[in-house]
């Protein structure tokens, strides 16, 4: 078993019950309830590559998007896809039509948490980025090596807020201030043009802590809960199926867990999610260039 790494450090959040969820921006996000959570301690700051890698290394641990694929569980996928991979951002050349988001998405055979841009990438100077291309598994994996777990989708929600139960962002009702530098969201033209020190990931604690001290609960990268995802009134009060998590409609028979937060492609004109109501449904085998995790005790 490993140790918590420093930079991680755990922050203690009082239990509480607060109200989760939203009834005033996306679907998703309703109807806000009534949640009770108990007393929890969560990391600082989300795991980062240099972290993961003492793990990796530790164990001889080798990620979902580093191992070889079966076709059986991807019926009618393309020859090329089914090589060890992951989902990356890139890019368009100018404005496209935001509803049509595989024009910024593409599967990268060879792309994984240590080249998470594909073949010839490196982490070398990403040493304290949050990881990414991290499956549910494998965040899951690191978290019991280092003595911990991930949060439940309502701890996580509550250490968001930090206090401020009611409020729509982690800093407040407001929208970040013009010159202000609160989050790492998508600043500029989505998904092509972004502004210099936005469009990707950043050093983790590079932005301003909530008021429980923890930083990055607001964008850089979407994180994991250990919540199956369900719509808010199908979950609230109960314990979600693993099947009912399956994403309807999808030819593929992948259960989703919620993913919460938000991340550095979230921007104002296409996904204002990087606030603490904000979820979504992640496959459980698929890692991205925009999720990682953190840890909870």
């Amino acid at each position: 078993m490993g140790v918590i790494a420093p930079a991680a450090e755990l922050v203690a959040i009082d239990g509480a019950e607060f109200t989760m969820g939203s009834d005033r921006h996306y679907p998703e996000e309703a109807p806000a309830h009534r949640a009770h959570v108990e007393s929890f301690r969560m990391s600082r700051t989300q795991v980062t590559n240099r972290e993961f890698a003492a793990f990796a290394r530790a164990t001889g641990y080798r990620t979902v998007a580093e191992r070889p694929l079966d076709p059986e569980s991807y019926p009618g996928a393309p020859p090329e896809n089914l090589q060890p991979g992951s989902m990356v951002f890139t890019g368009t050349p100018g404005p496209v039509d935001l509803r049509h988001l595989s024009q910024w998405w593409a599967w990268v055979p060879g792309a994984n948490w240590r080249r998470p841009f594909g073949p010839g990438s490196t982490i070398a100077d990403r040493a304290d980025h949050p990881v990414v291309h991290v499956a549910h598994e494998d965040a899951a994996a690191y978290a019991e090596w280092a003595g911990g777990r991930l949060p439940t989708e309502a701890e996580w929600e509550l250490a968001a807020r930090g206090g401020r139960h009611a409020a729509s962002f982690t800093w407040g009702d407001d929208p970040e201030p013009a010159g202000a530098h609160l989050a790492n969201f998508w600043h500029g033209e989505f998904p092509w043009r972004a502004r210099p020190g936005y469009g990707w990931t950043t050093p983790v604690g590079s932005f301003p802590p909530n008021d429980f001290g923890l930083y990055d609960m607001a964008g850089n990268v979407w994180e994991w809960t250990s919540d199956w995802y369900a719509p808010h009134e199908e979950a609230a009060g109960c314990c979600v199926p693993e099947v009912s998590s399956v994403e309807p409609g999808s030819p593929f028979d992948v259960p989703r867990r919620v993913v919460k937060g938000g991340s550095f492609l979230c921007a104002d004109s296409y996904c204002q999610r990087y606030r603490p109501a904000a979820r979504r449904g992640q496959a459980v085998d698929t890692g991205m260039s925009h999720v990682g995790f953190r840890l909870a005790l």
